[in-house]
C-alpha cells in the first residue's frame, strides 16, 4: 500500500480515495465512519479514524495478491461473505471492531488452513 501513508505513518486520505476510485464519503462508509469524519482535517487525523482506515488497508493488502489487484481486494473486503464468520464480510467485521479476527483468519488461510 505504498503511497497511502505519509512519512509519519498517517494515512493519506486523498491518496486512498484516488487509488480506489471512491469519494471520501464512500471511504468513510466502507471503514465504518461517518462521512463528515473525512471532510474535516482534525477528524481525518484523529487516532480512531487513522486506526480504522489502517485496519482496512492492512486487510486489503493481505488479500491483494490472490484477489487479483487492489480494486478486486476492495471488492472482496466489501462484499465477499466469509463462512468462518457466519457469512459476514470483512467490512462488517472491521466496522464492529473485529479487524484482529479477520487478520487472524487470513493468517490461518495463509498457513494452509481451511476456510
Amino acid at each position: 500500500m505504498a503511497g497511502m501513508f505519509d512519512e509519519e505513518g498517517a494515512v493519506e486520505i486523498d491518496q486512498v480515495v484516488d487509488r480506489f476510485g471512491m469519494s471520501k464519503g464512500q471511504l468513510a462508509e466502507t471503514a465504518g465512519l461517518t462521512p463528515e469524519t473525512l471532510r474535516r482535517t482534525s477528524r481525518m487525523t484523529a487516532a480512531k479514524t487513522q486506526a480504522r482506515i489502517t485496519e482496512m488497508l492492512e486487510i486489503i493488502a493481505r488479500v491483494t495478491g490472490w484477489a487479483g489487484g487492489e480494486k478486486q481486494a476492495m471488492a472482496w473486503y466489501r462484499a465477499e461473505p466469509i463462512p468462518a464468520f457466519g457469512g459476514r464480510t470483512a467490512e462488517s467485521l472491521v466496522k464492529d471492531g473485529k479487524a484482529a479476527a479477520v487478520r487472524d483468519y487470513l493468517d490461518h488461510l495463509a498457513m494452509g488452513g481451511f476456510a
